[in-house]
């Protein structure tokens, strides 16, 4: 569980600094909680809404 949620900081981290928006997917969709919930198409389309919402506090993800 430790390692599972290393990566996905890791993955979290990685997307921040290159603005990877594929990488924030990976990392939502690794998340325990998330994936139990979830299904791929809908981390998807939950991730494409948070970065249009956000879409100012995120400027390297446009």
């Amino acid at each position: 569980l430790n390692r599972t949620m290393v990566n996905v900081q890791s993955l979290i981290v990685e997307a921040a600094l290159t603005g990877d928006t594929d990488a924030i997917k990976y990392a939502i969709s690794l998340d325990p909680l998330t994936a139990a919930v979830c299904t791929l198409d809908q981390i998807s389309a939950m991730t494409d809404e948070m970065f249009a919402a956000q879409q100012h506090w995120l400027p390297q993800f446009e």
